[in-house]
């Protein structure tokens, strides 16, 4: 067999035939696929054991969140959950407290950070709004770096962006824990 300038043989770059890795992965698609909910496989946004977990998010109430970080992430939630169109009546409501905190790296000799890092700790509960009772609790984490300038604006905005990209982080991640939740919820 003979490599062509691609690094594949002549025979897999015919029609039937497939790089041994991309055969492998098609079976194991294949197994999964095959398994489906007998595995306990399923879509996460498919219908869950309650219903449609899109619909089941947009029914849940978001408490504010005190701070421009929080405010963000609060903001981030409901746009995620609800496109941007009308929430549902709530049937849950989640409260989020954070935990903020700023690291300095890459100290120089002058004693000068040159690098920091910002860090949030959202520790958050799902709690339902019939019985008021903590359905689903936990703690969600993100960070982000940020380069330090002479410059006070570019300090202002470098450290708005790293607030900004955790902020995002923690809303995803809060938004996927939300669904993963309700999707199994009775």
């Amino acid at each position: 067999m003979s490599l062509d300038d691609s690094g594949l043989t002549r025979a897999s770059r015919s029609w039937g035939h497939r790089p041994l890795g991309l055969s492998l992965l098609l079976a194991a698609a294949m197994a999964l696929s095959a398994c489906g909910d007998a595995a306990g496989f399923r879509p996460l946004y498919g219908a869950g054991a309650s219903g449609n977990v899109g619909e089941q998010l947009k029914q849940v109430d978001f408490s504010p969140i005190p701070g421009r970080v929080g405010q963000r992430i609060r903001n981030e939630m409901i746009f995620q959950t609800t496109g941007g169109g009308d929430a549902l009546p709530p049937t849950h409501r989640l409260e989020v407290v954070l935990a903020e905190n700023l690291t300095s790296t890459l100290v120089n000799v002058q004693g000068e950070a040159a690098g920091q890092v910002y860090s949030v700790q959202a520790s958050f509960r799902l709690v339902d709004t019939k019985d008021k009772k903590v359905v689903f609790q936990g703690t969600a984490h993100a960070r982000a770096g940020f380069e330090r300038f002479e410059s006070i604006y570019a300090n202002v905005r470098a450290r708005e962006d790293a607030e900004n990209r955790v902020a995002r982080t923690i809303a995803d991640d809060l938004k996927t824990r939300l669904a993963a939740y309700l999707s199994r919820a009775t």
